[in-house]
């Protein structure tokens, strides 16, 4: 447990003191955002601010994990790493997303396809090694199945599992980039979501079939390292929260959208609740409905159902202020958490 909070501490040390370090170089480098011009009047004002932000999110977590370990003498795990790496593929894949829209000095870096190539070859990589490096239980990061508390029904095979996580891993981190449009909404949401996830991988590592073998255990390879990535990031957002808090000094960019939604997918696979995480990730989910929505009315119908989608800017359009709508969509974020633990917990109870 000393792993998850000191991983924690050094995580959102480096981030709430790196943050300002990377404002500074990368306004000194002219790393502005680039705003929508159909956007609401209010974003133009944020024109400039430095971006790319999610880096120090990233590098932060990495050295975290790693001190966090090394100081607690507890060994890095398979599952941990594995997850790590996804998060670092997929913010590398944000990176030049947001390199590009600062090289051309626009709104739009990556197209969407090669944006989702990167997001599809970071995903089937991820996919194939976690069914690999079985321990001494001869228990994998994940297997060939779908999960909602546990692993649900029979294997779906190889391919099938693998297209089945590129799928929520390019869902997941284009959700929490849909969520990304006002300061401080996405970074908070996440840090919610990770929370929950501590809980779980503690939770799990309680009940752990390898220690209790009855019908309520958790076949999870790395449930204590599971909860430590989950803390560590968490405490890596936190201190980057600090400067993201409305009005921010920095934006996070694709390369910290797109890392967060890696980790929580990362997080659900290797944790079996692939399923529960749209309720741990409601806020995600309505965000991207929509979106959904508002395009799918749009090309329908010719109407929108929104004034503008993402639907924060819709309540913006309706003129209630920034900082309003982020704390009462951390609230909605903070029952969906609520839900999923209580749904979690409620399983587990024993029948009789």
């Amino acid at each position: 447990m000393k792993t998850i909070l000191v991983s924690a501490a050094v995580a959102m040390v480096l981030a709430l003191f790196g943050t300002p370090l990377a404002i500074r170089m990368f306004s000194r480098r002219g790393y502005g955002q680039e705003i929508r011009d159909d956007g609401p009047s209010s974003h133009q004002t944020k024109r400039g601010t430095p971006t790319m932000g999610g880096t120090v999110i990233v590098v932060a977590s990495l050295i975290a994990y790693v001190v966090g370990h090394e100081l607690t003498k507890d060994a890095m795990s398979t599952s941990g790493v594995l997850v790590l790496g996804l998060m670092t593929g997929l913010g590398g894949v944000g990176f030049v997303d947001d390199f590009m829209k600062i090289y051309k000095n626009r709104s739009l870096g990556l197209r969407s396809g090669a944006k989702l190539a990167g997001q599809a070859v970071v995903g089937a990589v991820f996919a194939v090694e976690v069914v690999r490096h079985p321990d001494a239980f001869d228990y994998t990061p994940a297997d060939a199945h779908i999960s909602f508390l546990r692993d649900v029904g029979p294997a779906i095979g190889l391919l099938p599992f693998v297209l089945w996580v590129v799928l929520m891993i390019a869902g997941w981190s284009n959700a929490v980039n849909l969520t990304d449009g006002l300061d401080g909404l996405a970074s908070g949401a996440a840090i919610l979501v990770l929370a929950g996830y501590v809980l779980i991988g503690i939770w799990q590592l309680k009940n752990d079939c390898t220690v209790a073998l009855t019908s309520q255990c958790y076949a999870v390879r790395d449930p204590l390292d599971m909860a430590v990535v989950a803390g560590t990031v968490l405490g890596a957002c936190f201190g980057f929260l600090w400067w993201n808090a409305p009005p921010a000094k920095i934006f996070m960019g694709d390369t910290g959208s797109l890392a967060l939604g890696g980790v929580l997918a990362g997080l659900a696979v290797c944790t079996k609740t692939q399923l529960l995480l749209v309720i741990l990730g409601g806020l995600f989910v309505i965000i991207t409905l929509s979106v959904i929505i508002q395009v799918g009315s749009f090309k329908i119908t010719g109407r929108r159902v929104f004034k503008m989608a993402p639907l924060q800017h819709h309540f913006e359009l309706l003129g209630w202020a920034e900082t309003t709508i982020v704390v009462r969509f951390w609230l909605i974020a903070g029952l969906f958490i609520a839900l999923g633990l209580g749904i979690f917990y409620v399983a587990w109870l024993p029948t009789y």
